[in-house]
């Protein structure tokens, strides 16, 4: 019985080395079947394009011959970068989303749990109608819904601004002092319903135990919601927060919407669209350059905030 034992051993592991050897054999070609439709067009659609950017920032174009000479694209190093930095409408553009972002993201946020904590109190009636009123405009697309705001905030066709007149007030939406404002009003009502319906799903996900302990020793449901909840669903506001933070840099058409009926709104007015006006002009390797250059400051902010949220927590 033993031998027979012994022998069933070796031939297992023998054929186990065998499909190994052999890649897996059906289970391993089962695995790419199901794995190539997501890895396919996410290196052809993504991790390609980063790459051909890259390679474009280090490129410049040189003409020879004088005036009427050829030109001719070579690698030129650093080049393209040294000009973002030295670009005035470049660093003017970063103020303007830094600014937007201190003021909007937190805004937007802390409006988004506001209304996640109202959805998972118990005193909120019809809950399915509020939840779907809230989410229902992030279904519009960003052109779409900048349209809609364009049109209240124009002073020939608003309602709004006709009504405010009457009551002897004069806005000036699409002021130079503002049209920033303006355009984050327009994302704050695009993003809320979509950061409280994350906020809303992790509250969901909390034991009602808990909430029954902290009833019996006294907690109202203020002391449940700020002391109890808030806490709890820390990683999801921590993962809105990184969401807003990339969203915002990546800000381009509410304020390029805008621009069509406010001339205080430049094509420069935003990062994303200084690189959509240099690539307009025909120098793709300055407005590659600075969309990596964009791109890394997306990525150390975003890391950043979660290093430091990760070491508050004690993660």
């Amino acid at each position: 019985m033993t031998d027979i034992t012994h022998r069933a051993t070796r031939v297992a592991s023998h054929r186990g080395r065998r499909r190994r050897l052999n890649g897996g054999g059906p289970r391993a070609g089962t695995i790419t079947a199901f794995l190539t439709p997501f890895f396919l067009p996410f290196v052809l659609f993504y991790l390609v394009p980063i790459v051909y950017a890259l390679w474009q920032s280090f490129r410049v174009v040189r003409r020879s011959g004088g005036q009427y000479g050829t030109s001719y694209t070579t690698f030129g190093g650093f080049e393209q970068y040294s000009q973002v930095f030295h670009n005035s409408e470049f660093w003017s553009s970063i103020g303007r989303i830094g600014l937007f972002g201190i003021v909007q993201v937190p805004v937007m946020l802390f409006v988004g749990l506001i209304m996640a904590l109202l959805l998972d109190s118990p005193l909120l009636k019809i809950k399915s109608f509020f939840r779907v009123t809230a989410f229902m405009p992030y279904a519009v697309p960003g052109v779409i819904a900048a349209i809609m705001w364009s049109f209240l905030y124009s002073p020939q066709l608003s309602p709004v601004v006709d009504i405010l007149q009457g009551v002897g007030l004069h806005p000036d939406f699409l002021g130079p002092g503002a049209v920033l404002w303006s355009a984050a009003n327009v994302s704050t009502w695009l993003w809320t319903g979509y950061n409280m319906l994350i906020m809303f799903s992790a509250l969901q996900g909390i034991p009602q135990e808990i909430y029954e302990a902290a009833k019996l020793d006294g907690a109202s449901n203020w002391k449940i919601a700020w002391r109890i909840k808030v806490p709890i669903i820390a990683p999801s506001i921590v993962l809105t927060t990184v969401f807003s933070i990339i969203g915002t840099l990546q800000l381009y058409a509410e304020p390029a919407v805008l621009r069509q009926i406010s001339s205080n709104i430049s094509s420069t007015f935003t990062p994303n669209m200084l690189a959509y006006a240099v690539a307009s002009g025909n120098n793709y390797q300055q407005a590659a350059a600075i969309s990596v250059v964009i791109a890394v400051i997306t990525f150390v902010l975003s890391f950043g905030f979660m290093r430091l949220t990760s070491k508050k927590a004690g993660l």
